[in-house]
């Protein structure tokens, strides 16, 4: 039986995600930047929306960009991973590199030691590792209980023939997880094409505000942003779309 994690940036999020019967949540802010640490406050309203339905895991990042991190960053994370902890998630989502473009294995398990006895993700940060073979039998030892991926390409439709080989390799010494760019139309091909269990995506509609008054003419975030008015929300339609396309 196939699980489904959905990609979230709000409790309407999670409230979605349970009305449709996913299994887990990743709780992401930010997710223009591919997704940043959220706050305490939303952590905690998550995880009570979730009401012991599903999973929350939340993404431990202190920035966008790349995925080598100052010594405060670095410190931020393990801060974050206390807190989220306290928060009651049921797992964190990490994912950090070397200048060289190994996995960082030194920091990477002072932040599973950290998380435990939480669930650990490693992130898609091994995407852009240098050496995809190394990076998983990094991850083995280092006891991550998951691997996030697109197979090294910018979806996973593409990156399907490396993440079969990632999962023959593993042979359930971690669970690898198919994700970026995963539609209705596409999972049961990559399903079939991985033969993964886990499937990682995001569902989303626009959704319109409920603001009378408007001024159309102010964009928060820059000219290149569209208006505050409509914005992409998480809805339980949309994850069905993806879930009964597979049979889920």
């Amino acid at each position: 039986m196939s699980l489904f994690e959905i990609c979230i940036d709000s409790v309407a999020g999670v409230k979605a995600a349970v009305e449709a019967g996913a299994s887990r949540v990743e709780l992401c802010a930010s997710l223009i930047e591919g997704g940043i640490t959220p706050s305490v406050g939303m952590v905690h309203q998550a995880v009570a929306a979730a009401d012991g339905q599903l999973k929350v895991h939340v993404i431990i990042r202190p920035r966008g960009g790349d995925f080598l991190y100052s010594e405060d960053e670095f410190v931020a994370m393990l801060r974050d991973i206390v807190a989220v902890k306290e928060a009651g998630a049921a797992g964190v989502v990490i994912g950090l590199l070397d200048a060289d473009g190994f996995v960082d294995e030194a920091r990477t398990a002072e932040l599973i030691a950290a998380a435990r006895p939480l669930s650990v993700t490693f992130h898609r940060a091994f995407d852009v590792s240098r050496d995809a073979m190394a990076s998983l039998d990094a991850l083995i030892r280092l006891g991550v209980d998951r691997l996030l991926t697109s197979g090294q390409e910018p979806g996973v439709v593409e990156g399907a023939p490396l993440i079969r080989r990632l999962i023959e390799r593993a042979a359930g010494r971690l669970v690898v997880m198919p994700g970026g760019d995963i539609t209705p139309r596409n999972i049961a091909r990559i399903a079939a094409d991985t033969g993964a269990a886990e499937f990682h995506f995001a569902a989303f509609a626009t959704e319109p505000s409920g603001m009378r008054w408007r001024n159309e003419a102010v964009f928060m975030g820059g000219a290149l942003r569209p208006p505050e008015y409509d914005r992409p929300a998480t809805t339980a339609g949309a994850i069905r779309a993806v879930t009964t396309a597979l049979g889920g």
